[in-house]
C-alpha cells in the first residue's frame, strides 16, 4: 500500500518457535528531521534508523537524514515485542515508496533481512518458520537475503528470491525504471540424505554387548537409557556411537527440527536430516538447558527435539536441572512460566545418561573406593526416585579384561548392522501407529489407552509381568514402561506378539539400587 508521504509493506519476525507477520507503516510529515521508530522496538530495531540511512545513500538514493522532514516507521502490531534487524530492508522500501522515490505493488510480498551500511544484505536467523507462516497468511513472494534462499526454498508453493543488496530489490521491483534487472526465482530445495560417516563404529567398542544391546533397543522404540559404571570403560564412545544408528528424520520431522535450530542459531545446513546430537555440559546453567530469559527461549531440550539428548556425568548436573527434566520425559513438552507469560516447546528426545557408580568412580571395582558413606549417600540422592522411574533402561558398562582389548576388531560394520535392525523395527511400528494421526511414532510414546488397543502379550507373558511386577513393586508407570520396552523388543525379534522372553529381558533393564 502507498499514497503520497505514506507507505506500507510486510516484514515478519520469529516469537517463540513460530512466525509473526508484522506491518511496517511509514508517514513523513512536514517539519524539524526527526526519525522515529514505534512498536515496541528493542535496541536492535532502533539502531536501524543509522543502518536503513546509509544503505539509502549508498544505494544512490537521498538519505533521510539529510531532509527536514519527521519520519515516523511503525511496527504493528504495537503490543508485540520486535527483535533483531530482520526488518531493516522493508523499513528502507517501505521509507522509499513514502518519498515517491521508487514505486512497486508491496502486496503479497514480504520483506526480510538485515542491511550492512553500504547496502548489502546479511544473513539472519529464522527463516523457515518465517516462511511457513508466510505462506499459510497467503503471500506470493519472498525477498530475503541470498545466503538464506536455500533455506527459504525448502518450502513448496511460495517464490523465494534470494537478494544480495537494497539496489538488487529496487531494480527488480521498481515500475519508475525504463528496464528492470529481474532476479532469478529460487529453484525449490531439495532434501538430500547424505551418507552416514560413522565417525565412531559399536565395533570399535571392545565388549560391552550388554550396552550395546540396550543402546539398539533404544534406538529401535525411542526409550530413555542410563548406562553406570567406572571410568573409562567406553560410556561416553557408546553414546557418541548411539547417535549414527539412529533412522533419518522424515521430511516433516526435519522441517520442525531444522526450524527450532534456525530460530535459535544453531542451523549450520540447508535441512536437517539427522537426528541432533546434543551434549550440553554438566555446569550448564539451568536457562541454558531447559530454555527460559524474559522472553522464553528454548535451551538443549528442546535443540535435541526429535534426536539425543545425552549428559555425562548424570548426578554432577544441578538439581533443579535434573529435576526438570521430569516433564519433558512424561509429556514431550517443556513449560516455561515467566512473568510475561507461558511457552510450551517441543521436547521429544531420547536421554541417554552416563555416571560413574560413585563420585570417585571406583565403587565396585578392584580399584579402593575413598568415597564417605555420606558422600555415597548424597550423590545417590542427586537423581530423585521420579526421574528414576522415567528411564526406561538402566546398563552397567562394568569393565572388561586386557586380553579383550587386545583382541583384534577386523572391519568394523557393527554400527551397520544394528542400523538395518532398527529400521525393520521402526517400519513395524509405522504400520502399527498409522491411524493415530503422527502424534505417535515409537513405542515408548504410547499412553496407556494404545497399551490396551495396540499391544497383545500372550498369557504367560502377562503372567510374569504380573508377578514381576509385585515382587519389584512397580509403580503403574514403570509398569506401562515394561511393557513397551518388551513391545520394542518383540518388534526387533520379528514378533507379532510379546512373548515371555520379551518380558524377562525388559525387566532386567529396570533400575536396581547403582550403588548398592
Amino acid at each position: 500500500m502507498s499514497t503520497k508521504n505514506f507507505a506500507k509493506v510486510y516484514s515478519a519476525q520469529t516469537t517463540l518457535l513460530s512466525a509473526q507477520i508484522i506491518d511496517i507503516e511509514v508517514d513523513l510529515s512536514k517539519g524539524l528531521h526527526s526519525f522515529t521508530v514505534v512498536g515496541l522496538p528493542d535496541k536492535a530495531v532502533e539502531e536501524s534508523r543509522d543502518r536503513v540511512s546509509a544503505a539509502i545513500k549508498n544505494s544512490d538514493y537521498k538519505s533521510p537524514k539529510v531532509k527536514n522532514q519527521k519520519v515516523v516507521i511503525s511496527l504493528a502490531p504495537a503490543d508485540i515485542k520486535k527483535e533483531g534487524p530482520v526488518f531493516d530492508l522493508g523499513i528502507a522500501l517501505a521509507y522509499l515508496l513514502s518519498c515517491d522515490d521508487i514505486k512497486f505493488d508491496p502486496e503479497d510480498k514480504l520483506f526480510l533481512g538485515e542491511l550492512s551500511l553500504d547496502g548489502y544484505l546479511r544473513k539472519i536467523n529464522g527463516v523457515l518458520p518465517i516462511v511457513l507462516e508466510a505462506k499459510k497468511q497467503g503471500f506470493e513472494e519472498v525477498f530475503l537475503p541470498y545466503e538464506n534462499a536455500e533455506e527459504g526454498a525448502l518450502i513448496d508453493g511460495i517464490k523465494i528470491y534470494g537478494v544480495k543488496s537494497l539496489k538488487e530489490v529496487i531494480e527488480h521491483l521498481d515500475e519508475k525504471q525504463t528496464e528492470n534487472k529481474l532476479i532469478e526465482q529460487e529453484k525449490k530445495t531439495e532434501a538430500k540424505t547424505t551418507k552416514v560417516d560413522y565417525l565412531i563404529d559399536f565395533g570399535d567398542i571392545k565388549g560391552q554387548e550388554r550396552a550395546k544391546r540396550g543402546l539398539e533397543i533404544a534406538a529401535a522404540g525411542g526409550h530413555n537409557i542410563a548406562m553406570y559404571g567406572p571410568p573409562g570403560t567406553g560410556k561416553t564412545m557408546l553414546a557418541k556411537a548411539f547417535c549414527h544408528i539412529l533412522p533419518e528424520l522424515s521430511f516433516d520431522d526435519a522441517l520442525e527440527t531444522t526450524s527450532i535450530h534456525s530460530i535459535a542459531g544453531t542451523l549450520n545446513e540447508t535441512l536437517m536430516t539427522k537426528p541432533p546430537f546434543r551434549t550440553p555440559h554438566h555446569t550448564a546453567s539451568h536457562v541454558a538447558i531447559v530454555g527460559g530469559g524474559t522472553i522464553p527461549k528454548p535451551g538443549e531440550i528442546t535443540l535435541a527435539h526429535r534426536g539425543v539428548l545425552f549428559l555425562d556425568e548424570f548426578p554432577e548436573f544441578e538439581r533443579r536441572v535434573v529435576e526438570a527434566l521430569r516433564q519433558p520425559l512424561e509429556d514431550r513438552v517443556i513449560s516455561i512460566s515467566r512473568a510475561k507469560g507461558t511457552a510450551l516447546f517441543p521436547a521429544s528426545f531420547i536421554l541417554v545418561a552416563a555416571m560413574n557408580p560413585c563420585p570417585c568412580g571406583n565403587f565396585g571395582s578392584k580399584r579402593r573406593c575413598i568415597c564417605s558413606h555420606m558422600a555415597l549417600e548424597r550423590y545417590k540422592r542427586k537423581i530423585s526416585g521420579p526421574i528414576i522411574d522415567r528411564i526406561d533402561m538402566w546398563i552397567e558398562v562394568a569393565n572388561i579384561s586386557h586380553e579383550k582389548l587386545s583382541e583384534d576388531a577386523g572391519e568394523n560394520r557393527e554400527s551397520e548392522r544394528i542400523k538395518e535392525n532398527i529400521l525393520k523395527a521402526r517400519s513395524v511400528q509405522k504400520e502399527r501407529f498409522i491411524n493415530t494421526n503422527k502424534r505417535v511414532q515409537t513405542n515408548s510414546e504410547m499412553n496407556s489407552k494404545d497399551l490396551s488397543k495396540l499391544v497383545k502379550l500372550k498369557d504367560d507373558a502377562q503372567k510374569s509381568l504380573n508377578t514381576a511386577a509385585r515382587n519389584m513393586d512397580l509403580s503403574p508407570r514403570a509398569y506401562h514402561r515394561v511393557i513397551k520396552l518388551s513391545r520394542t523388543i518383540a518388534d526387533l525379534d520379528k514378533s507379532t506378539d510379546v512373548e515371555e522372553s520379551h518380558i524377562l529381558e525388559a525387566l532386567q533393564y529396570r533400575p536396581k539400587q547403582v550403588n548398592e
